[in-house]
């Protein structure tokens, strides 16, 4: 919670009118009981029928004045809450973005989600309605019990014995309210994952007809909410009915022992209802007190897995004086450079030496470690041993934002946002003449397709690039790559989903921009004989290397994947022939 204050500082103005709205509210409340009891004990009793008229024009007079106040205090509480809420979700959002690949590797979208929503939205229950209605109540405890002693210390004394009880009850409520909730909690985010889960695959459950293996997971995580559900209502009925009937018990002995003053002429008529007045005072705060600390207990909670994201330090940052090169050609050299990935080597002993302008191409069986060699280039992972060096600096003294900056990388796994073609190309960079836009497009053989579209660039496509081909939305990933016209360009399994002709004009518009240097992985060797040099991964190691026409004359295993390949059209030609 102190954390949460110091947000709650930044608008403190914000914070300290409708606090003092609400003093103004609760000391108009005040003089309700007092005119009830002067028209009863003046008017009513004495025949005073005079001041009848002011009195209620009293009573006017505060509804307004709670009505105005009371207005100020609600909208600028909510108002400040919504404020402190923005700037919590704005820090977590965006430490969340300084988080590296490592981070996200380990934890799951849905509990990311939870946190930047329900958690968050917790927090703003508690500093916009929960904390006003706190402080109220005890504002209420306070002035009214100073009120109960003025008429009656004796009957005071008496009603005030009952409250102790239910202050301990709502104590022991707030910390079993708080554990169930934060359980609760946790086993949401996991049910946010099923869903998430299932929804984002869901043509691959279909293909499948896993349909009813889908519902099975969902509905097991969904019995689990509801237990934990049902648990935690089991704590709110198990202590809240006791402290509402304990609240209820006051105004039994409120009218049983007040009433006998008042036959015995200890207070009037008109002090009894007063002090009953302020008695409700006293227990309206009683019955809350529940209520409130289970929105407490869920701001505290909500608030410490927050913070835990917000207190993950990046293991990846920009050196305190980073070093740059003073003009970027692309010169990428390895130097033994060996990675470990939780404990266990992915990489070992690789060097390797891109000059700028050339192009690299990478191969090897599935889990060698190709994808994570050109990671550890824009340092999204970093290296455990050795040196990685762009134009001679390492990349562990580079600017990391200025090092991205001259990266373009193709994912393996394609990912297009729910919007336009247009925006998803130039997703990468803040600004772009239509002849740059037109050139990219172009070169990727995005026109090919897009030409065919009714709405042509201006065609919104699904969350993933639904409603496109595997091949499409590789191109608009290349398109998008090629348009950031960095110094180093990185294809990872890049043109799997295109046709053999596709590949090709796309290769040969690579060619003709020279002032890249290429990093290519890739399983087939169209897309990597014309590369400046060939690299062969197993389990780590470089194991071959150079062009393919060195390679093919060595008969290694590069020779053996090009005989695989080719097989097919070599048995071919013995048909025809």
């Amino acid at each position: 919670m102190k954390r949460i204050l110091k947000y709650v500082w930044r608008y403190k103005i914000l914070y300290i009118i409708p606090i003092v709205s609400m003093f103004i509210a609760i000391g108009l409340d005040m003089f309700n009981p007092i005119v009830t009891q002067k028209i009863i004990d003046d008017v009513i009793r004495d025949g005073r029928h005079e001041i009848l008229n002011t009195l209620l024009l009293g009573f006017f007079g505060i509804t307004i004045g709670r009505a105005i106040f009371g207005y100020i205090r609600e909208f600028l509480f909510d108002y400040a809450g919504s404020k402190v809420t923005l700037d919590i979700r704005k820090d977590l959002f965006g430490h969340i973005q300084k988080l590296p690949f490592d981070y996200f590797d380990g934890v799951n979208t849905g509990e990311i989600m939870s946190r930047t929503t329900e958690d968050v939205n917790n927090i703003w229950n508690a500093m916009g309605f929960a904390i006003l209605f706190f402080i109220e109540q005890i504002l209420y405890i306070i002035i009214a019990t100073t009120m109960l002693f003025t008429i009656d210390w004796k009957l005071a004394i008496i009603c005030l014995l009952t409250m102790p009880p239910m202050l301990l009850l709502a104590v022991k409520l707030e910390k079993k309210i708080g554990e169930a909730y934060e359980n609760l909690s946790d086993q949401s985010a996991v049910l946010n994952t099923t869903a998430q889960e299932n929804l984002s695959g869901v043509r691959l459950v279909k293909a499948f007809g896993r349909e009813k293996h889908e519902m099975e997971k969902f509905f097991k995580q969904n019995e689990e909410n509801y237990r934990l559900n049902i648990q935690q209502a089991k704590v709110w009925s198990k202590y809240h009915p006791v402290i509402e009937f304990m609240s209820n018990l006051v105004l039994i002995v409120v009218i049983s022992i007040g009433g006998m003053f008042v036959v015995g002429s200890q207070i009037s008529l008109g002090e009894l209802v007063k002090f009953n007045g302020y008695i409700m005072m006293l227990i309206w705060p009683m019955r809350l007190m529940g209520w409130l600390t289970n929105l407490i207990a869920r701001c505290n909670a909500s608030a410490k897995r927050i913070f835990a994201i917000i207190d993950t330090e990046p293991t990846i940052t920009s050196p305190e004086n980073p070093v740059m090169p003073k003009e970027l050609k692309g010169h990428i050299v390895f130097e033994n450079v060996s990675f470990k990935y939780r404990d266990e080597y992915v990489l070992k002993n690789i060097n390797i030496d891109a000059a700028p302008g050339s192009t690299v191409a990478i191969m090897g069986t599935t889990g060698s470690g190709k994808s994570s060699i050109i990671n550890l280039i824009g340092r999204y992972y970093d290296c455990t041993e050795g040196n990685i060096l762009v134009d001679g600096v390492d990349v562990k003294k580079m600017d990391l934002k200025e090092l991205r900056d001259e990266i373009s990388v193709v994912m393996q796994d394609t990912f297009l946002f729910s919007d336009t073609i247009e925006e998803n190309i130039i997703f990468s960079v803040d600004d772009v003449t239509p002849e740059e836009f037109k050139d990219a497009a172009r070169d990727a053989q995005v026109e090919e397709f897009v030409g065919e579209m009714e709405e042509g660039y201006q065609t919104i496509i699904g969350e993933r690039g639904v409603g496109l081909s595997g091949g499409q939305k590789q191109r608009i990933s290349i398109a998008r790559a090629i348009l950031k016209k960095s110094k180093v360009l990185i294809f990872d399994d890049a043109t799997s989903a295109l046709d053999m002709e596709t590949e090709y004009n796309i290769q040969k518009a690579l060619e003709k921009r020279k002032e890249m240097t290429k990093f290519i992985i890739a399983h087939r060797i169209s897309a990597v004989k014309n590369a400046d040099e060939i690299i062969i991964v197993e389990n780590g190691e470089i194991v071959e290397r150079g062009n393919h026409k060195s390679l093919i004359w060595k008969k290694g295993r590069y020779y053996d994947i090009y005989c695989e390949q080719f097989k097919d059209i070599d048995s071919l030609q013995e048909e025809v022939i």
